[in-house]
């Protein structure tokens, strides 16, 4: 399994808002700029993220986005999903496909696949984008 650059730039886009999260619109130029992102890319990043209803948006002049809800209250895994769909290392796990596969009642790695899955799932909805956060924060915490 790989994530794409519209996954990992999800993530990121994620973090920059919960970062910059006073309640007020954040413009997407901003977020653009701080993360090496064009414009245009983002747009269609963020599209499907407001979609889902994890950021809201205002457009015109005063415009930008913001969370929708506590950084708390999401997953990377949540993040990841909406825009890469199903997190699985085999197509054979994807949605029906088990039923579709002729050797799934015999197949000796089928074990296997699941236990990655399961282990991939976790972690991925183990860790919230408020722990990126205080992740990055602590990053920034010097002692001299």
């Amino acid at each position: 399994m790989k994530i794409s650059t519209k996954g990992r730039y999800a993530l990121r886009i994620m973090l920059d808002l919960a970062l910059h999260n006073s309640g007020e619109l954040v413009p997407l130029k901003d977020i653009a700029a701080r993360q090496d992102i064009t414009i245009k890319y983002m747009e269609q990043i963020i599209s499907p993220l407001s979609k889902a209803g994890f950021v809201l948006s205002l457009r015109g002049s005063n415009g930008g986005y913001r969370l929708a809800r506590k950084p708390s209250e999401y997953t990377c895994g949540d993040i990841l999903r909406c825009l890469e769909g199903p997190l699985v290392p085999t197509a054979c796990l994807e949605g029906n496909a088990m039923d579709l596969c002729p050797r799934a009642d015999e197949c000796a790695t089928l074990p296997f696949w699941k236990g990655l899955n399961r282990v991939i799932n976790d972690y991925v909805d183990s860790v919230t984008l408020e722990d990126l956060v205080n992740q990055q924060i602590a990053s920034y915490d010097y002692v001299i």
